[in-house]
């Protein structure tokens, strides 16, 4: 069965399932059911972050899979990411040998700097807040600096692919004007109601392979926001009526359709969800298309850079104010 998603070839020559499986906001007993079922349903790509304080389970998950020899290690594709404090030369070497053993891998298949800003490196807080309620970031950010470290763990072998997260076109272009090896995939917001087709095409043209998160509409993302004290409406994608009568049209789900529009773009998706029935609906979108009107019909529901989500300002106080905010 994993043998049906389809893969897009990084810069560097490696594949990369173009489905994968997100496990943000997914911890513990729940996480650890949710990728045996994923696993199972065939999924290969998983995706996670250092920030997330979920590696040590996925680590224990895959250490089980691998040691019964269901699966091969080549066969996986495991995404990790540089955490906000990690943002400079040592930092991006501490957290890599970090993730490494949270994960039981000798080495990544893709790795990524989270964000184009700096939290100061403080030990067990991983969100530090300075005494006035503010992030506690390094103004100083320097992603030359960074990347230098980022292409130094690719060259050792610990990462076989590096790229960047949320990242902005400017500051893409800063690091391919120095860099010897280039960043092979941006991971970015992007769902239909925010389809980013400038930054898209600017990465198609640069050989970037882009990864949508919250490919659905990030209905989990209030959960994330309540616990810095912050309420935000969400928008439910998943229940347009667009969406419902593609669903209808084909025999499939909402989410399968919203799934499916982002992957026909060649972008990789990578949908979270703890729920089994779910976890293998998402994954079943290779046995059918969307025909060009379905395709114009989606298009249709892009509303631009207002429709985003997640702009970190609500989550860490006074992060706009950071030079390397990037929206």
């Amino acid at each position: 069965m994993a043998n049906s998603v389809e893969n897009v070839l990084l810069s560097t020559g490696n594949n990369m399932p173009i489905l994968g499986f997100g496990t943000w906001q997914a911890k513990d007993d729940e996480l650890e059911s949710a990728l045996d079922a994923a696993l199972e349903a065939g999924y290969r790509h998983i995706d996670t972050a250092y920030v997330y304080e979920n590696e040590k389970v996925i680590g224990r998950v895959l250490k089980k899979w691998l040691s019964s020899k269901k699966i091969k290690r080549e066969d996986l594709f495991i995404v990790t990411k540089v955490p906000p404090s990690g943002n400079y030369p040592d930092g991006v070497r501490k957290y890599i040998k970090k993730s490494l053993e949270n994960l039981q891998l000798d080495y990544l298949d893709l790795y990524l700097v989270h964000v184009p800003f700096q939290f100061r490196d403080v030990e067990g807080d991983l969100h530090p807040m300075t005494s006035d309620g503010r992030i506690d970031a390094v103004m100083d950010t320097d992603h030359i600096a960074i990347w230098k470290a980022m292409e130094e763990q690719f060259k050792n072998g610990l990462t076989r692919s590096i790229g960047i997260s949320n990242f902005n076109v400017k500051q893409i272009q800063r690091i391919l004007d120095n860099s010897e090896i280039k960043p092979s995939n941006l991971q970015i917001e992007l769902h239909a109601y925010m389809q980013q087709n400038e930054l898209v095409d600017f990465c198609k043209k640069n050989n970037i392979v882009v990864t949508a998160y919250s490919p659905l509409g990030a209905p989990g993302l209030g959960k994330f926001l309540a616990q810095f004290g912050q309420t935000i409406e969400i928008p439910d994608i998943l229940g347009n009526p667009t969406v419902t009568d593609l669903a209808k049209k084909h025999n499939k789900t909402n989410a399968q359709i919203l799934l499916r529009y982002t992957i026909q773009k060649g972008i990789v998706v990578i949908p979270k969800s703890t729920n089994p029935k779910r976890i293998k609906e998402n994954f079943d979108v290779f046995d059918f298309q969307l025909d060009d009107g379905d395709m114009k019909k989606m298009k249709a529901l892009d509303k631009g850079n207002d429709a985003r989500i997640l702009n970190f300002s609500g989550a860490f106080p006074g992060i706009d104010s950071h030079p390397e905010f990037p929206y």
